[in-house]
């Protein structure tokens, strides 16, 4: 094969990616536009886009509209491509199709920071006059203290693959076992309350809450992006990371750190939120190949797209009820999480 062969080739795929991707940033933007939409107040499409477009003077469309249904379609957008991305890092840096950001207990961790609010109105850092970010906040720091511990049982054995696991494992048991005794003491309030947050729901999302996602996932993005080509040696194996002058020690770190912080931001405002880190990783790599800098990024597309469509799910599988969306992402993950074991690894990487 020439050379100019070999560029032409390259060039098509490149071109394909970048076509899969477009496609991909158009899907969301549907997803958002028939999320925007569909309610159970009634209100028609002309009146939404209207309310959208400024032109629209019924004080009541326009709540509905810009005060709930919007907050609620770019929350899931935001917290959809920040698991997406969180889950592909994951992966990477653990070399397991299986690990997702739950997989180092974050998630059980931030449901304990929350659950201690609830059941024994205790918060590490009290906020007068917000509330509202008191559990958010709580989950926020008792996520990111999950991740501190487990970069201390890392540094036990060099950050390999082998020893994150195994912490994350026996820490999420534990921060279950902490959980579940909140629930045990919980008053019956109490209780629905911790059950509630832990099935994952959008409808606390405001535009400060999704703001701050927005910008905490911005950065860990750039930061990515910018190291894409180190995060895709690592599925070349340490010794060849090493070998082309990568640090994959310190690597883990960094993109644990990142992946810690990207989870606990989404977390702490939606709850517990599962398999969407697990599911648009895989689906993205089918489209878009291991290099990291359409991987990265297309997970991200695909967590948003998925989680949008869960959102729309949510409202309109049961007329007048809105069912946690927590509960809608696990109906999609489950087979697909069986599908991964029952394939094996050599069939899915």
């Amino acid at each position: 094969m020439s050379l100019s062969d070999s560029q032409h080739i390259y060039r098509s795929l490149i071109f394909r990616r970048l076509i899969i991707s477009f496609s991909f940033i158009s899907l969301v933007f549907i997803t958002f536009i028939i999320n925007v939409s569909v309610g159970s107040s009634g209100i028609s499409i002309d009146k939404v886009f209207a309310s959208i477009l400024g032109f629209e003077n019924d004080r009541l469309v326009n709540t509905i509209v810009w005060t709930y249904r919007i907050p609620w379609s770019l929350m899931a957008i935001v917290v959809g491509f920040s698991l997406g991305i969180a889950g592909v890092v994951m992966q990477t840096i653990l070399n397991n199709p299986l690990a997702s950001p739950y997989t180092l207990g974050i998630s059980s961790g931030a449901g304990f920071g929350a659950a201690l609010v609830y059941a024994l109105g205790l918060s590490l850092i009290n906020i007068p006059y917000a509330e509202e970010f008191i559990v958010p906040l709580n989950a926020f720091i008792f996520a990111f203290l999950t991740c501190l511990l487990i970069i201390l049982i890392g540094k036990v054995r060099g950050f390999t693959y082998e020893t994150l696991i195994l912490a994350g494992i026996a820490i999420s048991f534990l921060f279950h076992s902490l959980l579940s005794l909140m629930e045990y003491f919980a008053t019956e309030e109490a209780l629905q309350a911790i059950v509630f947050w832990l099935f994952g729901s959008l409808l606390k999302a405001t535009y400060t809450k999704i703001l701050a996602v927005f910008i905490v996932m911005l950065t860990v993005l750039t930061y990515l992006i910018r190291r894409c080509w180190e995060l895709t040696t690592l599925r070349l194996g340490d010794e060849r990371a090493k070998s082309l002058g990568v640090n994959p020690e310190k690597l883990r770190l960094e993109a644990l750190l990142c992946v810690s912080i990207l989870t606990s931001i989404a977390v702490c405002f939606v709850g517990i939120i599962g398999f969407i880190g697990l599911v648009a990783p895989h689906i993205a790599r089918f489209l878009v190949g291991e290099d990291s800098r359409f991987l990265i990024p297309m997970s991200g597309l695909v967590g948003s797209s998925i989680l949008s469509a869960s959102a729309i799910a949510c409202k309109t599988i049961i007329p007048g009820a809105i069912i946690p969306i927590g509960i809608v992402t696990s109906f999609v993950g489950v087979p697909f999480f069986t599908y991964l074991i029952i394939k094996g690894r050599r069939g899915v990487w």
